[in-house]
């Protein structure tokens, strides 16, 4: 089993008098894919924003890659190397594809023009398409095509590349393929194998059951705020996961 690069340990949440997370454990290695499951409002976007240094627990304790964090800020998240990846997809449509893919972190000329912050644009679109090669994206034309020209797929991979590119070895992905058609899913599936293959610690929140099926190495089923289940190998199948879901056994002739 490779390294854990995240972990989780008692995690709970409160807001007041409601409880929105009790005891959660969860653990991620490197090259794994581990999708969160849940109707909603089982805690799923709470967990994910504490992951991602949106809130700070109430209690419980977590690890990145074997160290104790504490995180108040998104910032300080990124930081120790988790990027997250919204449904939003924060993508600039006025920019091009390179420069939301190098977004805060552009090359910059050099001499006295790097001291006035001038970017080297002829760099910034060769590590733009090493960076979409490299992860298989080949469906888009020119890196210089702004993103508001781009169909759902290629803006979705945008987004994920440019987390990939973050020092990050961690990525949460929120519901990926949600608005995607068939061609374009198949695209951020085959993009979200590659970087597990790369080492990536996966975290995948989806309602789509056949989804987790094809791409997560585990499942951890929420429901009202605690792991209800947790299904490896095996176990992780449809009726189960629809089942630990919805908390009722599902009957024959309802097959997911």
């Amino acid at each position: 089993m490779n390294a854990v690069v995240l972990e989780l340990k008692d995690i709970s949440k409160s807001f007041g008098a409601v409880n929105a997370l009790t005891g959660v454990d969860l653990t991620v290695h490197a090259g794994e894919v581990v999708a969160l499951a849940g109707d909603n409002g089982a805690g799923k976007s709470t967990l994910v924003k504490i992951i991602t240094g949106v809130h700070a627990p109430s209690s419980g304790s977590m690890k990145i890659n074997g160290k104790l964090v504490h995180f108040n800020t998104p910032k300080e998240a990124a930081n120790a190397g988790v990027a997250a990846v919204y449904q939003d997809l924060s993508l600039c449509d006025n920019l091009s594809a390179a420069a939301n893919l190098m977004l805060g972190q552009e090359p910059r000329r050099r001499g006295w023009r790097a001291w006035l912050g001038m970017i080297d644009t002829d760099a910034m679109h060769v590590k733009a398409r090493t960076a979409l090669s490299d992860l298989g994206i080949r469906t888009l034309a020119s890196t210089e095509t702004l993103v508001s020209f781009l169909s759902g797929g290629q803006r979705q991979a945008i987004a994920i590349v440019r987390a990939s590119l973050e020092e990050a070895n961690i990525i949460v992905l929120d519901e990926p393929t949600a608005a995607l058609g068939v061609r374009e899913r198949d695209l951020v599936y085959s993009l979200i194998e590659k970087l597990k293959s790369s080492g990536y610690g996966i975290v995948l929140i989806s309602h789509s059951v056949p989804e987790i099926l094809r791409l997560a190495d585990r499942v951890s089923v929420l429901r009202l705020g605690r792991i209800a289940t947790t299904l490896v190998g095996a176990e992780m199948e449809g009726d189960a996961i629809v089942s630990a879901i919805t908390g009722s056994k599902v009957e024959e002739g309802e097959k997911v």
